[in-house]
């Protein structure tokens, strides 16, 4: 890509501010996962779900994801292939662990909505993440009867393996061990989301990382957050940084990078290929 002048200006002062924050919060989106490589469209979704595409006409992923089979042992081999390529395939291609770098010597804590685990993946400490909308990796009761969540590697792994003309074995459609109801993926959809104690604690954390560092030098770096759920992390930030005058806020987004004017002369918005992006700082 070209850098012009006004880019590299931008870049400079981040540059600055990641170097003199006290502290950082990020606050990680959909446009991340995306520039690491996590496209739910196009070649990639062809590529795993040729067989789904040619039967439904899906045009990517999440469209699957939201359609009604006839047959929970249909609906778990395309899930099973869902949750694999997103959650357990190794797919980044560097710009999660080109973050860690960045940061890794920072007092940090990151908030996502991404359910990827990609953070840990890349070397984040668990106790410095908050997952808000769940993760792949977890299944809870679909009811749900209980607030707890369970590990779900061994089962997609066996459902992946074992699947044959878009269908699982019955035997391994996925059920609650505490009321015998199916299980189902661990994501905010609706007001059945599971809160689980992890989720609690990692709330905890994170609301306490917030009140020690009240007041500090605290960059709030968005990283490809949208419009989708602003009340997570994009509206918060804007908060924040008008509140402490201290604060600075940085937004890191392709096709969507903006500041409200109360706070634009704190704030650096990059419009930009965030793997790109990184590659400069």
């Amino acid at each position: 890509m070209t850098y012009t002048e006004k880019y590299s200006a931008k870049i400079e002062r981040l540059k600055t501010e990641l170097n003199s924050a006290d502290s950082i919060i990020i606050g990680a989106g959909a446009g991340l996962s995306t520039a690491a490589g996590f496209t739910y469209s196009g070649e990639r979704f062809e590529k795993y779900f040729s067989d789904f595409i040619a039967k439904y006409g899906f045009r990517n992923m999440y469209e699957g994801g939201f359609y009604p089979f006839h047959t929970p042992e249909e609906y778990w081999a395309y899930w099973s292939r869902y949750i694999y390529i997103n959650r357990y395939m190794d797919v980044d291609n560097g710009t999660y662990k080109r973050l860690f770098q960045l940061i890794r010597d920072k007092d940090h804590f990151v908030l996502t909505t991404n359910v990827d685990h990609q953070f840990q993946k890349a070397g984040f400490d668990k106790e410095r993440l908050f997952y808000t909308q769940g993760d792949y990796g977890l299944f809870q009761c679909s009811k749900p009867c209980c607030k707890e969540t369970w590990d779900n590697e061994d089962s997609v792994i066996a459902m992946m393996d074992s699947q044959e003309n878009m269908k699982i074995p019955t035997e391994l459609i996925p059920r609650c061990p505490r009321c015998g109801k199916p299980l189902t993926m661990n994501l905010r959809a609706d007001d059945k989301f599971v809160e689980d104690s992890g989720w609690h604690k990692a709330a905890q954390r994170y609301e306490k990382y917030l009140r020690s560092h009240d007041g500090q030098h605290i960059l709030f770096l968005e990283l490809g957050v949208g419009m989708n759920t602003p009340g997570i992390i994009k509206f918060p930030f804007w908060r924040m940084t008008f509140q402490n005058p201290n604060a600075f806020y940085a937004c890191l987004n392709f096709g969507e990078s903006y500041a409200p004017k109360e706070i634009e002369d704190r704030s650096v918005c990059i419009d930009a290929d965030i793997a790109d992006l990184f590659a400069n700082l």
